[in-house]
């Protein structure tokens, strides 16, 4: 059943509007120990990726125990696609969620979103295998789609090498959320795999500069430069800003694709899109749930806070695993 966008937000309990009076503690905390800044240039992305990965791999105690975790890889359309496979600790065949990475298009990876996939894992109850994407500006659009998509369909053929049971989604976070609603939009028009879900964590669809949310939170994780060096990396002509494959939001018709959850932050910049998406989703009639976290930030899935165990709770139960069962 579709409802109204206002009435389908479940508020949370901290505040009853957009935006709280202040960002989360903990969300503040978790951003002052955040010490290095985004650099726009080549040079800068290839010192900062290795230490980003370093960071995210020695840098977490107490990772989500999991049943298991394989890394895997996948001959894709510009060389191997590397992959990693988290299995639920159980004995029996379960279905899997695709999983997509944030990070701008031009940074993030399997380390970066480890405890994430994991969280999922564990509250979905199903398999999710991590993809690993090329990056921006190296690797422009259509690069990322044409490996989340070639990763999509090989989970949708080789569920015995993932879960063991059929049933599969999406989901994805930032510009993950983006290629997660790309996979699924494609899915539905080239009669590809079928898609019980896409779960889209603060996704960047349809970013304008005049959003309020932008003019209201910019400086805050992202602000407009670092918006701009995404675009301008990843996108390499107004063809491909236009294009509903590099932002689905350009799409006429998104009536065939799968139902969707869609969470945006407070004080996030990309906030207004993400709620935009999920509106256009309503009107063209595909089921959505939408949910807003007033005192959270951008990103904030992917940091040591309560919030973040919450929204995987919440996405990983509520939508994934019981639309996958």
């Amino acid at each position: 059943m579709n409802f109204p966008l206002d009435a389908y937000i479940r508020r949370r309990p901290e505040s009853g509007s957009v935006q709280a009076d202040a960002i989360d503690p903990q969300a503040k905390a978790a951003l002052q120990r955040r010490r290095v800044s985004l650099p726009h240039s080549r040079i800068g992305l290839k010192l900062l990726r290795p230490v980003a990965r370093f960071a995210s791999r020695y840098g977490v105690r107490n990772r989500p125990a999991v049943g298991s975790v394989t890394d895997l890889q996948l001959p894709g359309p510009d060389g191997d696609i590397r992959m990693r496979r988290y299995r639920p600790d159980t004995d029996g065949d379960v279905p899997t969620v695709v999983f997509f990475h944030g990070g701008g298009y031009v940074i993030g990876g399997l380390e970066t979103h480890d405890v994430l996939c994991r969280r999922l894992t564990r509250e979905s109850g199903c398999a999710v295998l991590s993809v690993a994407y090329r990056l921006a500006p190296e690797h422009p659009f259509p690069a990322a789609v044409e490996d989340c998509y070639t990763a999509t369909e090989w989970a949708a053929a080789n569920s015995a090498r993932l879960g063991g049971a059929d049933g599969l989604a999406v989901a994805g976070d930032s510009a993950g959320g983006t290629l997660a609603a790309v996979v699924a939009l494609m899915a539905a028009e080239r009669d590809g795999p079928e898609l019980a879900h896409q779960a889209l964590l603060y996704p960047a669809t349809g970013v304008e500069p005049s959003q309020e949310s932008v003019q209201q939170n910019a400086g805050i994780v992202l602000d407009e430069s670092d918006l701009a060096f995404f675009e301008d990396c990843y996108l390499e002509s107004e063809i491909h800003r236009r294009n509903p494959y590099a932002d689905p939001s350009n799409a006429a018709d998104l009536s065939a694709v799968a139902p969707a959850t869609v969470i945006t932050a407070g004080f996030d910049p990309l906030r207004d899109a993400g709620k935009g998406y999920a509106e256009q989703l309503l009107a063209d009639g595909v089921d959505v749930r939408y949910e807003n976290y007033p005192s959270q930030v951008h990103g904030f899935a992917t940091m040591a806070i309560d919030a973040a165990e919450d929204v995987a709770a919440g996405v990983g139960r509520r939508d994934l695993g019981a639309a996958l069962r």
